[in-house]
């Protein structure tokens, strides 16, 4: 579905190894959101992950990852572990990865940056067709990791946010272009109902 009616729709296809999605929307940020959204209903923890193949850029903030998010209304809470189409040089990140989230409903976006914004190579590049995201909820916390083959995981970050048990989970993508759409496309989607660390 799309979320915060972006002028132009959005679209999931489901392919033998995963699904690609088009997707509108002015950006996920601010107090509120538009977006594509490709999800399901989940309860309590998970460890959920996901291979990010391509993303394409419509404009250099379009974004795509993965998505915890309390309800359908643009100005949710949220946890999104995104990538960006690139590791060119962005506020505060000179790689392609962030940890983005809205804390209260209605609430201003906010994002974890990586620890050194300036080293070379960036300490969580993205590595297309080989980016892995890794999205987990223990409670009140949400960790997130970064791979790149599917086995070996980089701890990102952590934080708490509060939200109902039973929320919507799955993958966010927007275009952060008002009149422009973006293709990305995900596989290797795996889901575990409790954590496994």
């Amino acid at each position: 579905m799309d979320v915060g009616n972006p002028l132009l729709w959005g679209l999931t296809i489901k392919r033998e190894d995963g699904y690609r999605i088009m997707a509108g929307g002015a950006d996920i940020w601010g107090t509120s959101d538009q977006f594509h959204f490709a999800f399901f209903h989940h309860v309590e923890s998970f460890d959920f992950r996901v291979r990010l193949c391509s993303l394409g850029m419509p404009d250099r903030y379009a974004k795509a990852g993965l998505m915890a998010r309390e309800t359908k209304d643009a100005d949710s809470k949220h946890v999104y572990l995104m990538s960006f189409g690139d590791n060119s040089a962005r506020n505060r990140n000179n790689g392609g990865i962030e940890l983005q989230y809205r804390g209260t409903t209605g609430g201003e976006s906010k994002a974890i940056y990586p620890p050194d914004d300036r080293c070379e190579p960036p300490l969580f590049p993205v590595n297309f067709p080989n980016t892995w995201l890794r999205l987990t909820r223990n409670g009140r916390r949400f960790d997130a990791y970064i791979g790149y083959d599917g086995r070996t995981w980089n701890h990102y970050s952590n934080l708490e946010i509060s939200m109902d048990p039973e929320i919507l989970l799955g993958v966010a993508v927007t275009a952060h272009h008002p009149r422009e759409v973006v293709y990305c496309d995900f596989a290797d989607v795996q889901l575990e109902p409790s954590l496994q660390l």
